[in-house]
């Protein structure tokens, strides 16, 4: 909104030429940051006082058998305080007519919704173990990744330039590997069903989720600037993709919010993201590592969720199901450590770093290719 409100202020008078800054990339991005995390600090309080008050609140399973956790203190769903600060900051800094943020837009706007019928349906059943079915989740999710995977391969509707949609870049390769054309629509499907789900599953305890989420984001939102730039990709031999700056502002957006969202969420947390929260976060990552075409790095910036997804495959699926034996006390991995007596503090904690030195790793591979 203020992009095209400087734009024809700018036109309007040469007294404004100023407000030619609005155009800059790096400077929508920090004021977007910026933007979400006040707003997130400044307005979390009284909207999560209004969930409360409506009855959103958690209602958990038991944990008896964690013995250093006390789960009994029902917690505030929050998930649509960091939809909010997300929401309102793009509208306020990104090109709003952008193909990029309206994909993204679209993908935040469907998760959430998908989380929210969830977390609306645990809350009226009073438990956790009534919200939707796993099938209608995955339907959902499938019928979001289906239709993305549809407009980014058509090369008449794809964001991207012609040819570059359907190539598949690895980390640590200066070159697409191969061009999977068509085959990249069930890639993509499974690439966002994947990581909204696996980040969904590490948003167990009080700040775990959001911290790692906001190292990703970061990440992403450098590949996302320097393959909008045509200096600097043509220096690190990035294809050079017009208009994915705009990637690079939402993911600023969605790291201040993350930050601001941790100033209630941290340890004791009187809100959590709930579906709503998590299902969004997932689900703009998964949208935003098929945008910027690092579909793999996630692997590396996004290790923290893809343990604690294996670790729920590896326990339920071929340990339980396959072979009737429990690989570790409790799934997904962090509800293993706390089974072990360690604290949920220092559970967290050291994911963060994890997730930070990750995050440092695949920053990396700008220029180890």
């Amino acid at each position: 909104m203020l992009y095209y409100l400087g734009s024809y202020l700018r036109e309007a008078s040469e007294a404004l030429s100023y407000l030619r800054l609005l155009e800059s990339i790096s400077f929508r991005a920090i004021a977007g940051a910026m933007t979400s995390l006040l707003f997130t600090i400044l307005f979390g309080g009284r909207i999560i006082l209004f969930f409360y008050r409506r009855g959103y609140r958690d209602a958990s399973r038991s944990y008896a058998h964690f013995p250093v956790t006390d789960h009994r203190v029902p917690k505030t769903y929050g998930g649509g305080l960091l939809i909010a600060a997300i929401m309102v900051s793009v509208l306020l800094w990104c090109q709003l007519l952008n193909s990029y943020v309206l994909t993204a837009g679209a993908a935040i706007l469907w998760f959430a919704g998908l989380g929210y019928i969830d977390d609306f349906l645990k809350v009226r059943h009073g438990t956790s173990d009534r919200g939707l079915s796993e099938a209608a989740k995955l339907v959902l999710q499938f019928t979001f990744g289906l239709g993305f995977a549809l407009v980014f391969v058509i090369e008449e509707l794809s964001p991207l330039p012609p040819g570059l949609a359907t190539e598949l870049y690895l980390p640590f390769f200066k070159n697409p590997v191969m061009n999977l054309s068509w085959a990249y629509v069930p890639f993509i499907i499974f690439t966002v069903i994947a990581i909204a789900n696996s980040v969904n599953i590490a948003d167990g305890i009080d700040g775990l989720a959001v911290v790692p989420a906001a190292f990703a984001v970061a990440v992403y939102g450098v590949f996302a600037y320097v393959s909008s730039h045509a200096r600097i990709s043509s220096f690190l031999i990035f294809p050079f993709t017009p208009g994915v700056g705009e990637v690079a502002i939402i993911c600023s957006i969605v790291f201040g919010a993350c930050l601001g969202f941790l100033w209630f969420n941290s340890y004791p947390a009187n809100v959590i993201m709930g579906d709503t929260g998590s299902m969004a976060l997932g689900g703009l990552i998964g949208t935003v590592v098929v945008l910027v075409k690092q579909e793999f790095l996630f692997l590396i910036v996004g290790g923290v969720f893809v343990s604690e997804a294996l670790s729920v495959m590896i326990q339920e699926k071929a340990g339980i199901k396959w072979l009737g034996r429990r690989f570790f006390q409790s799934a997904p991995v962090h509800h293993h450590f706390q089974s072990r007596g360690l604290a949920d503090t220092k559970i967290v904690v050291r994911f963060w770093i994890v997730a930070g030195i990750l995050a440092l790793c695949g920053l990396a591979t700008l220029k180890i290719r």
